[in-house]
């Protein structure tokens, strides 16, 4: 069997100056083999704990796109040192961290969040640990996100935040006058809105002089959950393996235990989220696709594949490391719950379903990139579809859909479902996919070779062969 054949058109420039790519449609199944570049939610933890580490750090094959790049400047500008060195890794080199030295003179820097929401909610506890005015700052939507929580938490822990007008301040930009440490202890706070709230005060609780014991509290919405507890397992994990002590036990409650962040050498699992979109292909076009180095044993919410594809139809299996994923003669639809970053893929195979789905639990993607709910709403019945939001998700009901422009919002993973769409639907157009650079530079490249395949073949493009993602049409 050979690989799909993409066939698109251009289409003029939209108002915004972002060219429209043409999503490939897959005429024939996907027969494909491919590797994805590694987790931007590891090596953004892990970068993190590096440069608070008491000794220079080596990450194998970390992620190389804008949230890494945002992170790794972030931390140079609070002082440390990370050079990119020769690695084995099919998408670019390895990363040498020195920490963060512990005698600075007081200064003021400046950081930019971009659209990341690890560097604009991770970083802000590490620049109270040092001395001096840190501003944070970051694209136009990066001031809608929620940012609250670990504002009040850092005022909660007796660190300065202030907005450059001196008046309140709830979201970027904002400024961090540190003081040279934190002194920790005891703080509740509401991490309903996001779980990377809790993961900020975790990474940076070992460094407090009293540790931290973190407990989420909802005053105004008693018992609701914490969003997304996969990532905070993985920011508990991270930290155990950093030698630092951690208490989990009690539901809602962490306690970070005061101590040395031990340096470390590993390599990066390939990002499985990412990985998403390439499996979902074997749904889309009854194909399939493999996953070579498909870890045993994770903290990645994206290992939900395995069952959520089950469910939806398609053949599963794991062995010998790889994942394969091959797609049945219909999508079915059904009901998922806490999909978390997931859930677009998810919904972009629900539309494409034959029967209807809910998917529930997500509510917090509301604050994400963009409030993907509505966007996933919109561009679905943009095309034809039927989705409507509920107060926690989407319904998606059976609806014939035709072609039209998908929408990014500046959103990678709003982008990455268009493709999806456009496999099985002629005539999608993705609003600048260029967006995709946000957690992986040579999507459209890996797309296009994921599609030219035959079976045995490998689709693996190094960043060094096409450093940005690509903004015209792709033929």
């Amino acid at each position: 069997m050979t690989g799909a054949t993409p066939t698109a058109a251009a289409t003029p420039v939209p108002a915004d100056g972002a060219p429209h790519w043409p999503a490939p449609f897959a005429e024939r199944p996907v027969d494909a083999t491919v590797t994805v570049p590694g987790s931007k939610s590891l090596t953004n933890r892990y970068l993190v704990l590096a440069a608070l580490a008491d000794g220079p750090s080596r990450l194998r094959a970390p992620l190389h796109s804008r949230d890494s790049a945002l992170m790794i400047g972030a931390l140079r500008q609070l002082g440390a040192t990370i050079a990119e060195v020769p690695g084995d890794g099919a998408f670019g080199p390895d990363l040498e961290i020195l920490p963060i030295g512990q005698d600075g003179a007081a200064e003021q820097t400046g950081i930019d969040c971009g659209l990341a929401g690890t560097v604009m909610r991770f970083v802000p506890p590490v620049a109270a640990l040092r001395r001096g005015a840190t501003l944070f700052d970051g694209d136009p939507h990066a001031r809608k996100r929620p940012m609250g929580t670990i504002i009040e938490a850092l005022a909660g822990l007796g660190v300065e935040v202030r907005s450059p007008d001196g008046g309140p301040v709830s979201a970027l930009p904002f400024t961090v006058q540190g003081a040279g440490g934190v002194r920790g202890g005891h703080l509740a706070i509401d991490a309903s809105a996001s779980s990377q709230f809790v993961s900020a005060l975790l990474l940076a609780g070992a460094r407090f002089s009293e540790g931290l014991h973190l407990e989420h509290s909802s005053v105004e919405h008693p018992g609701t959950p914490v969003p997304s507890l996969d990532h905070i397992n993985m920011t508990v994990a991270v930290l155990r393996g950093a030698g630092v002590a951690v208490d989990d036990s009690r539901p809602n409650h962490w306690i970070v235990s005061p101590g040395p962040i031990r340096a470390f050498d590993l390599r990066i699992e390939q990002d499985l989220s990412n990985a998403g979109p390439f499996l979902a292909a074997a749904l889309a076009t009854r194909g399939t696709v493999r996953i070579p180095n498909w870890p045993a044993g994770t903290t990645q919410v994206g290992d939900l594949w395995r069952s959520i594809l089950s469910t939806m139809g398609a053949t599963v299996t794991l062995e010998n490391g790889t994942l394969t994923v091959t797609g049945g003669e219909e999508i079915k639809g059904g009901d998922f719950d806490e999909t978390s970053e997931l859930a677009p893929t998810v919904a972009a195979l629900c539309a494409l379903a034959t029967g209807p789905s809910r998917l529930s639990g997500i509510a917090h993607l509301r604050g994400h990139e963009t409030d993907r709910l509505a966007a996933l709403v919109a561009e679905i019945n943009r095309l034809g579809g039927d989705a409507e939001e509920t107060s926690d998700g989407l319904i998606i009901r059976p609806a014939t859909l035709h072609g039209g422009v998908v929408r990014s919002y500046a959103d990678h993973r709003m982008a990455t479902a268009g493709a999806i769409l456009g496999l099985a639907v002629p005539g999608i157009e993705v609003e600048d996919i260029a967006t995709t650079a946000k957690t992986m530079p040579d999507f459209p490249k890996l797309w296009t070779a994921m599609l030219a395949q035959g079976p045995g073949a490998e689709a693996a493009v190094a960043p060094a062969a096409e450093k940005d993602a690509p903004r015209g049409p792709q033929h």
